[in-house]
């Protein structure tokens, strides 16, 4: 995987899109994670990625991590203009219909996986602009009646590789790209895609790399990699923030 830049040093603006003085950022809703500890914070803490808001923010996006508070209340998305659902720990299989759970299975958690669902569902419905990373793209496909694998076996995780993009694509025209390297770190990927799903890139290996709505009511991409690991230098993976923003302004 390629190392990200160090926090609080220069950072290249690969791709970037200022928003001109006075002109309100698009607001992006983006689930916080539920961590059991920070060592900033000393106690139980709801976290964001630095590297995926600063990705938002570069992009001329206002992030606003949001307490993954469940129920999902819709109301609370009124003022958001699109949603990033991010990665993070493992889905309950139940919410794919498996029987058993595999012992890899890690940081699963209730609550957040009540919230992650019901907004993944409000997103399809309503067509807000959104881009679903990692766990977020496991999320959409189980709401939609897809399954996981809950373990692969090579994983993907600390892992940088070439993904194919399927060409005339949504995501083969934000990269402006026919294959991309991918940053990944996943232990589960899609096992059946769901019928409302079209795959749009694949791994050497056969998985699932992106997907995006065969019938989309507003812009969505999933992609299974961490486009925010190296966005700050590819501006192939910025696209995919970039164009969120764009929709999410229009």
């Amino acid at each position: 995987m390629s190392p990200r830049p160090e926090a609080g040093g220069p950072r290249p603006e690969a791709g970037s899109r200022r928003p001109e003085a006075g002109i309100p950022r698009p607001l992006i809703a983006l689930p916080a994670r539920f961590s059991a500890s920070a060592s900033a914070l000393r106690y139980r803490a709801e976290v964001a990625a630095r590297a995926l808001v600063e990705a938002v923010f570069r992009a001329g996006g206002e992030p606003f991590v949001m307490h993954p508070a469940a129920p999902f209340d819709p109301s609370r998305l009124e003022r958001c203009d699109g949603v990033l659902l991010p990665g993070g720990g493992d889905l309950h299989p139940r919410h794919y219909g498996a029987a058993d759970e595999h012992e890899a299975l890690y940081d699963v958690d209730e609550e957040q996986d009540e919230f992650d669902l019901a907004l993944a569902s409000h997103v399809l419905e309503t067509g807000i602009p959104a881009l679903a990373v990692c766990r977020g793209f496991q999320v959409v496909n189980a709401v939609l009646g897809g399954t996981l694998d809950q373990h692969m076996e090579p994983d993907h995780r600390h892992k940088a590789h070439p993904v194919a993009v399927t060409p005339g694509t949504l995501l083969a025209k934000t990269l402006d790209a026919e294959e991309t390297v991918a940053s990944c770190y996943h232990h589960q990927a899609v096992a059946t895609l769901a019928p409302a799903l079209k795959p749009t890139a694949h791994a050497a290996d056969g998985t699932v790399e992106a997907a995006e709505l065969a019938d989309p009511r507003g812009w969505f991409l999933a992609v299974q990699w961490h486009p925010e690991d190296t966005a700050a230098t590819d501006r192939a993976q910025q696209a995919l923030f970039r164009a969120l923003i764009q929709a999410a302004a229009a």
